[in-house]
C-alpha cells in the first residue's frame, strides 16, 4: 500500500525514568552478520540498518538524526531502499524514524533481511513496498521498557505506554489490513512473522531472491556479537541500557598487558574485553 495512506504518529515526549530498549530475546535471536549481498554495489540510494534503534555501544546508532541525515544526502524526491536486520530498540526513535521515511517523496522499498523487531518492524512498515526473506522475520509487541519508581509511578507509566501501542496496532492494521482487536493481540502476544507468512497476511508485499542476502565474514561481525551477547546477558540481568552502555566503553577502553597464549589470535583488547566481562557479570550474579 502507499505510505500516504498509513497513519501518521505523533512525536514522542520521553518521560523522566522510563528508557525504551530492546527486548532480550529479540537480541538473542537476532544475527547481526546478515546483510544485503550487493552492500558494496549502488548504494547512493540506499539507508541500512543493521543494529539497534537508538544509541549504540560504540556511536550514535541508528537514530532519527542520522535517518534524516540520509535522506537529505539522497534526496527529497529520489527513491530510496532501506535494508533492515536489527532486534529493535528505541520505540521513540523508530516513530520518528517511520514519520521520516513515511513524508519522503520519492518512493521507499524496505527489505528486510534478517530480522525486524519490536521498533524495527514499525520502521519496515513505512515502504509503499515490503520484501522480506524467506527465513527472516518480523516480531511485534507492546513496547518495551524499563522504569523506575514505586508502586504509583509504575502505574503512571502503563497509563502513559498504552497510547504508544494504540499507536502501533493502529499502524500495523492499517499495513496489513488484518483487524485492529487481532493486532493488539498479536503484540500482547509478542507474534513472531515468519517471511512467507508474512506475505500472506499481508504484513509484507513479497518474498526476497535469497541471493539478495548474505552473511559477513565472521571476523567482521566478531566484536559486535560479542558486545551484543554481552548486552543480552546485561539486559537479561535488569541492568538499563545506559549503564550497559557505560559500562561496554569501559570495556573498550581497557588494555591489559598480556595476552592469554591459550587463545590464538586474540588481541590485547579482545582478552581485556573478556576480562572484564567476566569480572562485571560475576559481580551482578549472571554466572
Amino acid at each position: 500500500m502507499k505510505r500516504k495512506h498509513l497513519p501518521a504518529v505523533p512525536e514522542a515526549t520521553r518521560r523522566a525514568g522510563v528508557n525504551s530498549d530492546v527486548s532480550p530475546r529479540a537480541l538473542d535471536r537476532w544475527n547481526p552478520s546478515l546483510q544485503a549481498a550487493a552492500e558494496s554495489g549502488d548504494s547512493d540510494n540506499t539507508i541500512s540498518i543493521y543494529d539497534a534503534i537508538g544509541e549504540s555501544f560504540w556511536e550514535e546508532g541508528v537514530t532519527a538524526k542520522r535517518v534524516a541525515g540520509a535522506l537529505r544526502h539522497i534526496g527529497a524526491k529520489k527513491d530510496v531502499v532501506v535494508n533492515i536486520n536489527s532486534p529493535g530498540g528505541d520505540v521513540f526513535e523508530a516513530l520518528a524514524i517511520y514519520n521520516l521515511l513515511r513524508e519522503h517523496e520519492g518512493k521507499v522499498t524496505v527489505k528486510v533481511l534478517g530480522l525486524a523487531a519490536s521498533a524495527a518492524s514499525l520502521i519496515a512498515m513505512a515502504g509503499d513496498e515490503v520484501q522480506i526473506g524467506r527465513a527472516a522475520f518480523l516480531m511485534v509487541h507492546n513496547s518495551w521498557v524499563i522504569a523506575m519508581g514505586n508502586r504509583h509511578d509504575l502505574r503512571e507509566v502503563a497509563d502513559w505506554i498504552e497510547p504508544f501501542d494504540n499507536t502501533l496496532a493502529d499502524v500495523y492494521a492499517a499495513r496489513t489490513g488484518l483487524d485492529l482487536d487481532e493486532v493488539k493481540q498479536s503484540l500482547d502476544a509478542e507474534t513472531w512473522i515468519g517471511g512467507k507468512e508474512a506475505v500472506e497476511l499481508g504484513w509484507a508485499d513479497s518474498l526476497l531472491e535469497s541471493d539478495e542476502v548474505a552473511e559477513a565474514p565472521e571476523a567482521q561481525n566478531k566484536s559486535k556479537l560479542a558486545a551484543r551477547k554481552m548486552d543480552v546477558l546485561l539486559a537479561k540481568a535488569g541492568v538499563p541500557r545506559s549503564e550497559r552502555r557505560a559500562m561496554m566503553q569501559a570495556i573498550k577502553s581497557d588494555t591489559p598487558s598480556a595476552i592469554d597464549p591459550g587463545m590464538p589470535g586474540a588481541t590485547e583488547s579482545e582478552i581485556g574485553s573478556l576480562t572484564v566481562s567476566i569480572q562485571t557479570l560475576t559481580k551482578i550474579r549472571i554466572l
